[in-house]
């Protein structure tokens, strides 16, 4: 029986456990633009403290200067200002990104258990911290307008705006309408894509973190709709140790992109996956003109 899983990362040990794409390559500067999202869900549990509040990683994408693609899992009922944002669950401002290859919050961080489970006091150790560090910046975020927790695939899909504009960083492409349906169809298209981001590299027969921005190859299998989700919405890729496409997407890499192999143009951005991160992603698909329409509204 698999289970489906969303792919962002609670964090569980010390700062965090940050990571990277299985069967990954270190990444270097070759996406730039892809970034690690770390954000506070007020209302959510954390097992270590009484009081609710959960911290949580996920993987975004630049596509202007000031606007970050991710998944709506990783924007939604996030806190504003340590206070809750539900029933709505838009707008939350405690959201942080690096672009840097190897986040810091290890370093940056102390140990969850050093707050003698005192979440509030987490919390704004924490928030002051990130605040203070020049390698993260802060953001608004805004999960779509059909994004409902109980059917998540539906419309996976949110924007960080930052507060700082990026002006003079590389960003990565949009789609046009139908693309996906285009590459499928295409016999002499090779079908190959490049996801990116921070998540878990293993989970079987070891568990293992990585710790860096990594990247890896995976192939466009379907668009038909896949565990029960029906066509239209999700993009079923590889994550095996196939040939010609190892490796795909964990824990951690929600939101992250799924580049056309050799390009920086977004087909899909990772959404769930197959415990423990193997056989196959789902991926939600970015290509549909409501869709672009809504992400292209932020962009100035």
């Amino acid at each position: 029986m698999f289970m489906l899983a969303l792919a962002a990362l609670f964090v569980v040990a010390g700062a965090m456990p940050a990571a990277a794409i299985t069967q990954g390559t270190p990444d270097g500067k070759t996406h730039p633009m892809v970034g690690q999202l770390f954000f506070h869900v007020p209302d959510d549990p954390d097992p270590r403290f009484t009081t609710p509040g959960a911290w949580y990683s996920c993987t975004g994408t630049l596509i202007a200067p000031n606007v970050v693609l991710t998944a709506g899992h990783c924007t939604f009922a996030i806190g504003k200002g340590g206070t809750s944002t539900l029933p709505d669950g838009r707008g939350g401002t405690d959201v942080w990104i690096t672009f840097e290859e190897l986040p810091n919050l290890d370093e940056l961080l102390a140990p969850s258990l050093s707050f003698n489970g005192d979440n509030a006091a987490r919390y704004a150790a924490w928030s002051k911290a990130l605040n203070g560090d020049r390698t993260w910046l802060r953001g608004t975020a805004q999960a779509h307008p059909n994004y409902d927790e109980r059917s998540f695939y539906m419309a996976d899909v949110g924007v960080v705006v930052l507060d700082k504009s990026l002006k003079k960083a590389k960003v990565a492409q949009l789609p046009e309408a139908g693309y996906l349906d285009r590459v499928l169809a295409d016999k002499n298209d090779d079908k190959l894509f490049t996801p990116v981001g921070y998540g878990v590299q293993s989970m079987v027969p070891f568990y293992d973190p990585g710790g860096t921005r990594q990247w890896s190859t995976s192939k466009l299998i379907d668009l038909r709709g896949t565990h029960g989700i029906p066509a239209g919405t999700v993009a079923k890729f590889s994550n095996n140790l196939g040939k010609n496409h190892t490796g795909g997407a964990c824990s951690g890499d929600s939101g992250g992109p799924l580049f056309k192999q050799g390009s920086f143009l977004i087909g899909a951005i990772t959404s769930y996956g197959i415990s423990p991160c193997i056989g196959n992603d789902g991926a939600y698909r970015i290509d549909k003109e409501l869709d672009l329409g809504w992400i292209r509204s932020f962009v100035r």
